[in-house]
């Protein structure tokens, strides 16, 4: 991927970082594997808000991806690779055998024309998606199953991946992301790849008008409320608020979130910080 420079020819071009787009090799998606995508606003179905700084946007329709790579054994050829407004990575029109047509997440260089297979006997090339028991050590996968037949769930954002380090019995461990060694059933599927997009990070707004097309209304600073708003309100002048936390009173900053003695401590063999794990 290639982020662009814009020239500063307005205000909102002065500082704006965009995609060049220079994967994307189409501007309309599959009408068969579009669904309705309703906006929510920050409302619940009473009306009330429940989530604030949330509203507008430009409509969006739902692009259908298939997580689960259930059709075994049938190779698929790329048709096209394209822009998906629900998700930061890229996404690739793929049509089997027997014509039927399915999105997938696009891996780091899937070209179109390239052909992908999901199965048990499949070579562990990037978009083919198999075991983590077939897999070769050290192997870079996206789009992992935590549970069998439950479909992707883990690396699916653009330039995620994990890396699988080790075989133990029943389990092979990854590490995530985030630095985190984890088991995950060795049953389980991923495909082979990084996630493309890998410069999103990179791009930058320009102007906030172009938040407010993303649905993403301006956010007010806890310090800048009244008590009776905020944890963090009040005082004389430009007060500093006192410790950071929440709306609600939770701390925002060193404080613990995670769930005490849950039940999938017992899978995670280091935590991103270095530290084990103990129960």
């Amino acid at each position: 991927m290639a982020v662009k420079k814009y020239k500063p020819v307005t205000a909102g071009t002065r500082w704006r970082i965009g995609n060049a787009y220079a994967e994307v090799t189409t501007n309309e998606p599959e009408k068969s594997l579009l669904e309705t995508k309703k906006s929510t606003g920050g409302r619940n179905s009473s009306g009330h808000m429940t989530m604030r700084y949330i509203g507008g946007g430009h409509k969006k329709k739902y692009r259908v991806i298939d997580f689960r790579r259930e059709k075994k054994d049938s190779i698929a050829t790329v048709k096209t690779i394209e822009y998906d407004p629900n998700r930061t990575c890229f996404i690739a029109l793929v049509e089997y055998q027997d014509g039927e047509l399915r999105y997938v997440i696009a891996p780091q260089g899937l070209q179109v024309g390239a052909k992908i297979v999901s199965g048990d006997d499949v070579a562990p090339e990037i978009g083919n998606s198999l075991q983590l028991k077939n897999m070769p050590l050290g192997t870079m996968v996206h789009n992992i199953e935590m549970q069998p037949g439950q479909g992707g769930k883990i690396a699916r954002s653009a330039g995620s991946s994990a890396q699988l380090t080790n075989k133990e019995n029943r389990y092979a461990v990854l590490k995530m992301p985030s630095g985190e060694l984890r088991k995950i059933l060795i049953n389980c599927y991923a495909t082979v790849g990084v996630v493309g997009n890998s410069d999103h990070n990179l791009q930058s707004m320009g102007k906030a008008g172009r938040n407010r097309w993303r649905g993403i209304r301006p956010r007010n600073r806890g310090v800048a409320m009244n008590p009776v708003d905020h944890p963090m309100g009040g005082g004389e002048g430009k007060a500093s608020g006192g410790h950071p936390r929440s709306r609600t009173g939770k701390y925002a900053k060193g404080m613990k979130t995670r769930k005490r003695h849950k039940g999938s401590d017992g899978l995670i063999i280091q935590r991103k910080n270095g530290r084990k794990l103990t129960k």
